[in-house]
């Protein structure tokens, strides 16, 4: 495992996909990007497949994955799944694995953030469930065919989790995760999945590097998307996000990125080869991110002590396993 020491990449906030991309080809390889027909989503697929990778785009609802990803250029193949069934999830990994015969990039992009308390598989609250377990499983399945990429001369294997800035709002609520007591906090469920998104990389990057592959955690920035969509405006004036009209504030005008610029960490993450011989980092702003103070969180930048710990990623394996092996 790297430290968290950015690499001076020459990258930065507004850096563009194309930019990172630049003098990349992933001909040849298979990339598997969830949530890849909305939002940032939608600019990854497109930014891969304009470097030559064959996409795959899981998606819960296909119709809408067709039109969303309609203008986008080369080689893109929708299948189903449903992150919140792991049936689903099962089901999509076996027919996978039968139909392609490499995995070279498994982004896991998809999320869901600040919903109402609801509940998914056997019971499971369902930010954690969707955005840690679903994503858990679906590694666990694709696990083997990861392995044997990874074997051949000249991969470059990579997982990148997307978690984000909001881990600072809870670590891992390691005695009660799914919110069976106490009064449900939609904002700290958030956070403790997207700590458990940061963990998981950690804990997939060893795993995967006796096979020679790597695993990041991605913070891609803030971003207007369909991430938001279970916010009402009030609340987004609240956090200063919008203006009464639904308008973008000034402040967020300012310091969210557009689309395009949203999905360039994890395309830095999952191609550049400043990142050849490292793996298991938290990236923020096409770069590893520096390590945050316990104390005194900085709220756009940085990561969290706990959010990059090999004990608690360690913990976090254990208990997912076991949770997802059940189901």
């Amino acid at each position: 495992m790297g430290t968290q020491q950015p690499t001076n990449s020459g990258f930065g906030r507004t850096t563009e996909p194309q930019e990172v991309l630049s003098g990349i080809d992933l001909s040849g390889k298979v990339a598997l990007v969830t949530g890849g027909y909305s939002g940032i989503g939608v600019e990854t697929v497109r930014g891969l497949a304009a470097v030559g990778a064959k996409v795959i785009v899981p998606a819960r609802n296909h119709a809408k994955a067709t039109g969303n990803l309609a203008d986008v250029a080369g080689d893109v193949t929708i299948m189903e799944m449903d992150l919140a069934d792991l049936a689903s999830v099962r089901k999509f990994a076996a027919d996978f694995a039968a139909q392609q015969d490499r995995l070279d990039l498994l982004i896991n992009n998809a999320g869901i953030m600040a919903c109402p308390l609801d509940r998914v598989g056997p019971g499971w609250e369902s930010q954690f469930g969707v955005n840690h377990l679903g994503h858990f499983a679906l590694a666990q399945a694709l696990m083997p065919l990861l392995e044997k990429t990874a074997s051949e001369p000249g991969s470059d294997v990579r997982v990148v989790a997307l978690s984000s800035t909001g881990h600072k709002l809870s670590d891992i609520r390691w005695d009660d995760p799914h919110w069976e007591s106490g009064e449900y906090d939609k904002w700290q469920a958030y956070g403790q999945a997207k700590t458990a998104n940061a963990l998981f990389a950690l804990g997939m990057n060893k795993r995967l590097a006796e096979h020679g592959a790597r695993a990041f955690a991605v913070h891609p920035g803030g971003i207007v998307t369909p991430l938001q969509r279970h916010l009402p405006n009030e609340e987004m004036v609240a956090l200063g996000w919008t203006k009464p009209d639904g308008t973008l504030s000034d402040a967020a005008a300012k310091g969210f990125k557009s689309l395009t610029q949203g999905a360039s960490t994890t395309l830095w993450a999952a191609t550049s080869p400043d990142l050849a011989d490292k793996g298991g980092l938290y990236c923020e702003d096409c770069d590893v991110a520096e390590l945050g103070s316990q104390e005194n969180p900085i709220r756009h930048r940085t990561v969290q002590p706990y959010a990059v710990d090999a004990d608690s990623a360690e913990r976090l394996w254990a208990m997912s396993e076991e949770m997802v092996a059940g189901v």
